[in-house]
């Protein structure tokens, strides 16, 4: 197993668990204490956890993983995911992209649609996430406007004021929004509330807006709300998600698809 494969599954597990021995981990990923013992101490070094006597715990109590550790959680969930997403957008529209790591599949699956490969411009796309940015900005068709801000290396997205001074000029038709929660009485949810202040301000500036997100983040809560479930035009999700959970969505007057 590689360094960053080990690295990712270790704080995957302290997500899950909150805290980890270092025999314990030793254990799960087949590999010597001493190993362990020096992924923690280089992990903490980068602040991505807390050094314990005999182990680790999760680094604060609103941690998050940074998107390059995330990318491999429900994988193929959100490819099907992205790619019904990026069906309903049709040739032509301003689209605007949240950061995350679904978000950031449906920029792939736009990219590679058969019919956006020309067009003056084919798409526009308003994005505060880099990663997406760099994606796309090959793609001569598409035409791609990055708000200003400050940026997050969990997300790579650009958050403060000058992220709204861009966003408060602009009208786009379809706001995609990556959650790490959505519950239909409490709405789309963040980790961070300077990056939630930033996607309620795409989602003021859309005609319609569509949440994607996997069947891990339905039925949950997070720390800073992004907007109301009524502000929600469309849920598309994959089949594990709880039938009652989507159920109440379409009771709240979402359009919900599961792929």
């Amino acid at each position: 197993m590689s360094r960053d494969a080990r690295w990712k599954a270790l704080l995957e597990l302290l997500v899950e668990r909150g805290r980890l021995d270092v025999e314990e981990a030793a254990a799960e990923l087949a590999v010597s204490s001493a190993t362990i013992r020096r992924d923690f101490d280089q992990l903490a070094e980068q602040q991505m956890l807390v050094r314990t006597r005999g182990g680790a715990v999760v680094h604060g109590v609103s941690y998050e993983l940074p998107l390059r550790y995330k990318t491999a959680r429900h994988a193929s969930e959100k490819q099907r995911v992205a790619k019904a997403v990026a069906d309903l957008i049709a040739p032509g529209e301003a689209v605007g992209l949240t950061g995350g790591t679904t978000t950031t599949e449906v920029a792939r699956a736009l990219a590679v649609r058969s019919d956006l490969t020309s067009g003056s411009p084919a798409l526009t796309v308003v994005t505060n996430a880099l990663n997406i940015a760099n994606e796309l900005a090959v793609r001569p068709q598409f035409k791609i406007v990055v708000t200003g801000g400050v940026a997050r290396p969990q997300s790579y997205e650009l958050i403060g004021p000058l992220a709204d001074g861009v966003l408060g000029q602009i009208t786009i038709d379809v706001a995609v929004l990556g959650v790490v929660a959505f519950d239909s009485a409490h709405g789309a949810a963040a980790h961070d509330e300077a990056e939630a202040a930033i996607n309620r301000l795409l989602c003021e500036r859309a005609e319609r807006v569509i949440v994607a997100a996997d069947s891990s983040k339905l039925g949950r809560r997070a720390f800073a709300r992004i907007c109301a479930t009524d502000a929600v035009d469309t849920l598309v999700t994959d089949t594990a998600a709880d039938p009652e959970t989507l159920h109440r969505f379409e009771e709240a007057g979402l359009r919900v698809i599961a792929v």
